[in-house]
């Protein structure tokens, strides 16, 4: 699937989640129609209490060239959103066979677009392999190195938002369980 073809068709959806239509990406990200449409976030933690987060490509439509989740992607037509999830995953990153654990469900609106965000968390030791059509690096950061960059243009505002109303309490959880 090629994240950036204009033509490619997203789910249209309610607040919770339900198909309701189908769309264009061209249209859904056209700035004007505010079409909701689905898509996935995956926290990855490894065992030591670290976020791996991703360096968006340039070449994306939307916030190019900013740190964000570890593993963030539309819903197809037709999938269910575990499978988005898994989908994702390995095409973005080549992680399998972790166990996602649901954080919650969320509108985000930009500028751009308007989207159902259905955010989880996973553990585990998978050693990331970016997809460098898809993401230009990718590293593991600490609660502290976040907390620092916070507020000053490195994360997306999306990120920023689900580190607020996550991630915080994922890594005092991360801490415990160590």
């Amino acid at each position: 699937m090629n994240y950036s073809d204009p033509d490619e068709v997203f789910p249209v959806v309610d607040e919770e989640g339900k198909t309701i239509g189908y769309a264009l990406r061209s249209v859904c990200h056209d700035g004007k129609s505010k079409l909701l449409h689905p898509v996935i976030h995956l926290h990855i933690f490894n065992s030591a209490g670290k976020l791996f987060l991703q360096k968006r490509s340039m070449k994306k439509d939307t916030q190019p060239g900013k740190w964000d989740t570890s593993v963030g992607g539309h819903v197809a037509p037709g999938e269910e959103i575990t499978e988005a999830l898994r989908r994702e995953a390995s095409e973005e990153i080549g992680i399998t066979g972790f166990q996602p654990e649901f954080l919650g469900r969320y509108v985000w609106e930009s500028p751009v677009e308007r989207e159902l965000v259905n955010s989880f968390m996973a553990v585990s030791d998978q050693l990331p392999v970016i997809n460098p059509d898809e993401i230009d690096e990718g590293r593991f950061w600490s609660l502290e190195e976040i907390k620092s960059s916070k507020g000053k243009a490195v994360f997306t505002p999306n990120f920023e938002k689900e580190f607020n109303d996550y991630l915080l309490q994922c890594f005092l959880s991360c801490r415990e369980r160590q």
